[in-house]
Parts: C-alpha cells; sequence; structure tokens
C-alpha cells in the first residue's frame, strides 16, 4: 500500500458529515450515505470471506444501478481492483478479458445471466459469480444481498495512491482490447481536477447515471458526485424516456450523454411533455458533436448549461473541458476546449517534437491522471508513454489561446489525391442539412484517388435527399476536395457501448480483401 489519494475518501467523508443525506435513489430504493457505507463495508466483507486477497480482480457485468455504485466502492474498500465489463460485448470477447486480467470473481445481474454458462467454460479464473439482480439467484451462484446481509463490516483497506485500481478494456480497435491500469492517484487526480474547473458538476444537484457505467466517462462524473457527496439517480440503461421521467421526477440537475444519445434525447417526441427545467449542465463527449445538434440541444433544454469533456481511458479519462460560456463562440464550440486544471496538453510531430500552433499533429497529454499502463503489455505502454506523455492516436492542433481543436482519430484520416481531408470537419459540413439526423464519414478504396471521401447517412424522419442535393449543400461550408464522391444512406450507424461510431464496421466491407486497410 502506498500513502495517497484513495477511492473512498468521498464516501468515508459523507458518511461522516450527512450520512443521512440520499445517496443513490434506484427504482423505489432510497439509501443514504450511511446506509451505502454500511453495506459496502459488508459486501467488502464478503469479497475477503470468499478469499480475495489484495490486488485480486473482480469484474462486473451489469446494466447501471445502485449495486453497481456499490460495487466501484467495495472492490477497492476490500484492497480489490475492478473490471467493469462491456456490456456490448460478446462472451468470447468477456471471456478474454476475464482470463487476460486473471479475474477470480463476477458480479452479474439478470440481463446478462444467458451468457454465464459460455463464460464460466471460457474463463477458467473465475471462481465465484455473484447475483446481482432481482430476479432469482441462479444455481452455483451466491446472492448479492445474501452476502451483504451474512458479512459483518470489515475496515477500509485503505488501498490508495500508486496502488492498482481498475484495469479498464479498451474497444479493442485493432486486435484484442487492451487493459488499461488506473490507479487511485491517476482517478482521484481527474476527478479533482476536472470539479476545480468550477463548473463540472452542479453544486448540491442530483446526477443521473443513464451513460453505461462500464464507461470510464461516466465513472469519471460518478466519482467527482462521491467526492462532493452529491446524490445519484440510476436508470439501467440510456433511453430517451427514462431519462426524460427521470429527470421530472427526481429534479435532476446534472446528466452525462455521448453526442448521439443527445440527438435521441432532444430529438425525442415526448420531450415537450416533461419538465426538464431542473437541468443545469449536460455533459457530453466520447466523439464530437456537430454545430446543428448543439444548437438544437440548447433550444429545446434551455436551462442547460453545455459541457464538453475530451479525453480517452488511458487518461483517467479528462484531458480538457470546454466551459459553458465557450460554447457561446461559434469557433470555439468546434474545440475540445483548455487543459483541464489537473492536465498538460500539448501538439507533436513524428518525430515527437512540439509543432507550432495551428499546426495539426498528434496530442499527447501529461499529468498524474495518465495510466500505469497496459495490463501485461510493456511494450506497448512504452509506445503510448514514451517521453513521459500519453501519445492519444488524435490528431489536432493548439490555438493562441490554447484551445485544442481535434480534427480527426490519425488512422480516421483520409488521404484523397495527396490531400488530407479530416472527416469530422466533413460530418459537421453533412450534420447542417435539415435532412440528415446523423453521418459518418469513411476512406474508401479508390482507382484514381487512392481513397475517395465516402458518407454514411441517416436520415430524419420523412426525410429524403439526392446525393447531389448533399453534395451542393457542403460546396458552401468546406472545400470541394472534402466533399463526399459517394453516399450510402442507411437506418442506423454502428456504434459502441460509449455511443463512439463504429468507423471500422462501415470501413471493413470496402477494405476487405484490399492489399491495406484503414479500419
Amino acid at each position: 500500500m502506498t500513502a495517497g489519494m484513495y477511492l473512498t475518501q468521498g464516501l468515508h467523508r459523507a458518511a461522516r458529515a450527512t450520512g443521512d443525506k440520499p445517496m443513490t435513489v434506484c427504482a423505489d430504493r432510497v439509501r443514504t450515505f450511511r446506509e451505502v457505507a454500511d453495506r459496502v463495508a459488508r459486501l467488502a466483507g464478503a469479497f475477503g470471506s470468499l478469499g480475495i486477497r489484495e490486488g485480486d480482480r473482480i469484474a462486473m457485468l451489469s446494466l447501471n444501478s445502485d449495486r453497481y455504485s456499490e460495487y466501484l466502492l467495495a472492490v477497492p474498500w476490500a484492497g480489490a481492483v475492478v473490471n467493469p465489463i462491456n456490456i456490448r460485448w460478446s462472451a468470447a470477447e468477456i471471456a478474454y478479458s476475464l482470463r487476460d486480467s486473471d479475474t477470480r470473481v463476477l458480479l452479474i445481474d439478470d440481463t446478462f445471466l444467458p451468457l454465464l454458462a459460455e463464460l464460466r467454460s471460457n474463463a477458467s479464473d473465475l471462481d465465484v459469480v455473484i447475483h446481482c439482480g432481482d430476479g432469482p439467484t441462479p444455481a452455483g451462484a451466491l446472492g448479492y444481498e445474501e452476502l451483504i446481509e451474512a458479512n459483518k463490516p470489515v475496515p477500509d483497506a485503505h488501498r490508495s495512491g500508486s496502488d492498482l485500481a481498475g484495469i479498464f478494456y479498451t474497444g479493442g480497435t485493432s486486435g484484442h482490447p487492451k487493459g488499461v491500469m488506473l490507479t487511485h492517484d491517476n482517478l482521484m487526480t481527474s476527478a479533482l481536477g476536472s470539479l476545480a474547473s468550477g463548473f463540472f458538476l452542479t453544486s448540491g444537484g442530483p446526477l443521473l447515471h443513464a451513460a453505461p457505467m462500464f464507461h470510464l466517462a461516466d465513472l469519471a462524473i460518478w466519482l467527482a458526485q462521491v467526492l462532493r457527496g452529491g446524490t445519484h439517480v440510476f436508470v439501467p440503461a440510456f433511453r430517451p424516456d427514462w431519462v426524460l421521467q427521470a429527470a421530472q421526477a427526481h429534479q435532476i440537475s446534472d446528466l452525462l450523454l455521448v453526442p448521439t444519445m443527445v440527438q435521441m434525447l432532444v430529438d425525442h417526441p415526448s420531450l415537450p411533455d416533461y419538465d426538464t427545467s431542473s437541468l443545469r449542465m449536460v455533459m457530453y463527449g466520447g466523439s464530437p458533436i456537430s454545430a446543428a445538434l448543439l444548437e438544437r440541444a440548447a433550444q429545446r433544454l434551455p436551462t442547460a448549461a453545455f459541457v464538453q469533456a475530451y479525453g480517452m481511458t488511458e487518461v483517467s479519462p479528462v484531458a480538457t473541458l470546454l466551459a459553458p460560456k465557450d460554447h457561446d463562440d461559434p469557433t470555439l464550440r468546434r474545440s475540445g476546449g483548455q487543459a483541464a486544471p489537473h492536465s498538460e496538453v500539448r501538439i507533436v510531430g513524428d518525430d515527437d517534437a512540439e509543432l507550432p500552433r495551428g499546426e495539426v499533429g498528434e496530442i499527447v497529454v501529461r499529468g498524474g491522471h495518465v495510466m500505469a499502463g497496459y495490463w501485461g503489455k510493456p511494450e506497448e505502454t512504452a509506445a503510448a508513454l514514451r517521453g513521459g506523455w500519453m501519445h492519444t492516436g488524435d490528431a489536432g492542433y493548439l490555438d493562441d489561446r490554447g484551445y485544442v481543436f481535434v480534427v480527426d482519430r490519425l488512422k480516421d484520416m483520409i488521404v484523397s489525391g495527396g490531400e488530407n481531408v479530416y472527416s469530422v470537419e466533413v460530418e459537421n459540413a453533412l450534420a447542417r442539412h435539415p435532412a440528415v439526423a446523423s453521418c459518418a464519414v469513411i476512406g474508401v478504396p479508390d482507382e484514381r484517388w487512392g481513397e475517395r471521401v465516402h458518407a454514411v447517412v441517416v436520415l430524419a424522419a420523412g426525410q429524403h435527399a439526392a446525393d447531389d442535393e448533399l453534395r451542393e449543400f457542403c460546396k458552401s461550408l468546406i472545400g470541394t476536395y472534402k466533399i463526399p464522391r459517394s453516399f450510402e444512406i442507411v437506418d442506423e450507424l454502428p456504434t459502441s457501448a460509449a455511443g463512439k461510431v463504429l468507423k471500422r464496421d462501415l470501413r471493413a466491407k470496402y477494405w476487405t480483401g484490399s492489399d491495406r486497410s484503414v479500419g
């Protein structure tokens, strides 16, 4: 154990200072900070009785709930390491992450019980399964509530500082997913630094968890709310009607969404039927947001300020923040904001030398929030952290005021006829067309151009738009070489559990069999 910050600090403080205040609200269950602290200490005791030792990994495969929040606190309380599982993975992908991390205990809710037999047969280190749903506990599993009831509270192990807090698997854009190792200091630095901005959360307001809790974006805002001693409200997953119902019933002040969720929420036909006037802050991130969607969201959620966070799992996850006031400036609205208080950001070229302001290069990040490394992958860790900076793989530039403009994933850059085309710029132009609900731009093989700019478009309900109409519309917004040469109309875009558009899935049918791949 090393001295330093620890994830359970906020719970200890709130249980003593405001013990009778509601900490969690989930369906008809409301629990105070004092009650949650007792349950967490008992669950940690249960882990100990099951043979869990310091540093062991404990996984969670579940939709959002108050029990997910208790898991995130009880595991470090027991001196163990969290491993939140991507809920959209197949059983084979989940089993890989369990094997790769040598995870011994799995908590699983009702939704994912159909995967349990396959997980058991493919994850040999899995000793214990704890059922944390509301239905009957299946044979061979232990009941979550029964374990809490049967075990006495134990003292907090106070695992802290540079001790490993969690392994968070990335989406696996190439090959197998990588386990990002984050320490207690990493996560606490990001949460405290974000709060230090002064606009990360509303003072005293309830936070709604609608984005998936396995994802580090939600965990970051969860931890900040724990540190503030605020109330958490849970819905199982993002559904616009669930979000609207919860916002009205619980007077939600803060909400974290990704742009695809923002779009579904503000375009939902029932939005005017609900009182959303308690909303004070909508944080978004995970992928760029179009100016058209942001304008629509501001109009339909008039009481809410908007905050953008840019980052990645490897930086726990916040690197930059775009303040509410910056959203009033059309130029700054296209940026990811300035480096967060705990973060240092610069732009480098291929030789890792810093580039002049305005020049596009790779975004790199330094600070106490940068990961300890990739689990079991020392070479990939060394490459990502060379020179002490986290190399994000994102292309961008800094303006004279230090605002970061993310222009693309480096691998998503399209090289067409020798010109670099950044897909985000094309997507922002297309998204302004009234018939376009959402879109993604990729590079596809082209005999003449090497790659051509290809747009995959979801049209708004009842709308029609011909290819030529979309091309003409773009001409007034972006250079001719950036305009899509081909279009594809689809019903929906493939997205990850975090709401990011999976461009590799869109590219696959075009690049399969090609002599090279950008996927």
